[in-house]
């Protein structure tokens, strides 16, 4: 079963401790890191691997795809929703 963005967007938030940020906030198609969306850095891009492979069993082998896979949320998920 695909997980939906809202399911994703609750476990980020939760899983990295954004606590002053809604479900609503996130756009699907925000940048997930730098100054144009999430702003997350990389220590976050660490922690949210490891959520990444606990939550949902899945891992990231390529170093080279992060830039695309972690994009977005829509491109994290699609990521995801393929490698389950």
């Amino acid at each position: 079963m695909a997980i939906t963005s809202k399911e994703f967007k609750e476990v980020l938030i939760q899983g990295l401790n954004l606590e002053d940020i809604e479900t609503d906030e996130i756009g699907d198609d925000d940048a997930l890191f730098g100054d144009d969306g999430l702003g997350l850095d990389s220590v976050d891009s660490i922690e949210l691997v490891l959520i990444i492979e606990k939550e949902y069993g899945v891992k990231i082998q390529n170093p080279e795809e992060y830039n695309t896979i972690f994009a977005s949320v829509n491109s994290l998920l699609t990521f995801i929703n393929e490698n389950k």
